[in-house]
């Protein structure tokens, strides 16, 4: 047993020297849209600034399951607001980083950071930890799917569409949407049209909002 022990050690300490990082545990995937043959669609918001009322409503009126990316600091100055979505509604709050960096200009230290901030706030905000980090402008390197299995995430998620609509600007047009899609939105002064207008696209495609983190491989 010992003798073993020690042929493994030979293979894996050298390897760990010369990469600088252990070969296990492996990186999370990232992931753009699920494959799925079921019909069921998407819908993520991102950052958590605005708190809407009337968005806060609809989600639960129509039990959206959204994933909510949501920034410590967007609910330090109001947690009642995410609080009510987890109560009395499918939704589930997911990692967004804690200031919301450019995560590939940060090294591997500064990621684990952010990343692990996140968790660690929204686990003791709301007693729920979160399973998947959406990288801030969806940008992402290796550094971050490594630090993002060491902060406890099972993806990395990026998007299909981001169908937010920005300030007084006009909506994005709403493509035909397909099974397996993630619909990006932003907790804007629009979220309630926004989600809206998805719904309705997603009706008519015979879609299904369903929570993204039960459709991802443990």
């Amino acid at each position: 047993m010992r003798g073993a022990l020690r042929a493994v050690l030979a293979v894996l300490v050298p390897w760990t020297l010369l990469t600088g990082f252990a070969p296990w545990p492996q990186p999370v995937p990232v992931v753009s849209r699920i494959d799925t043959d079921q019909p069921v669609v998407f819908l993520t918001i991102d950052d958590g600034w605005h708190h809407d009322p009337a968005a806060a409503r609809l989600l639960l009126d129509r039990r959206v399951p959204a994933s909510l990316f949501v920034l410590p600091g967007a609910y330090s100055y109001d947690s009642a607001y995410f609080r009510s979505l987890l109560a009395h509604g499918p939704s589930r709050i997911e990692n967004h980083t804690v200031t919301h960096p450019d995560l590939t200009a940060l090294d591997g230290a500064a990621q684990r950071a952010e990343i692990c901030g996140a968790r660690d706030s929204h686990l003791a905000q709301f007693g729920d930890g979160p399973r998947l980090l959406r990288p801030p402008y969806g940008k992402y390197d290796e550094e971050t799917r490594s630090a993002a299995q060491a902060c406890g995430a099972k993806a990395v998620v990026t998007w299909t569409h981001d169908l937010t609509t920005w300030g007084g600007g006009a909506p994005p047009p709403v493509p035909e949407l397909k099974a397996g899609d993630i619909v990006l939105l932003h907790f804007t002064e629009n979220l309630a049209a926004d989600l809206e207008r998805v719904l309705a696209a997603a009706d008519a495609a015979g879609l299904e909002p369903a929570q993204l983190r039960d459709h991802l491989p443990e």
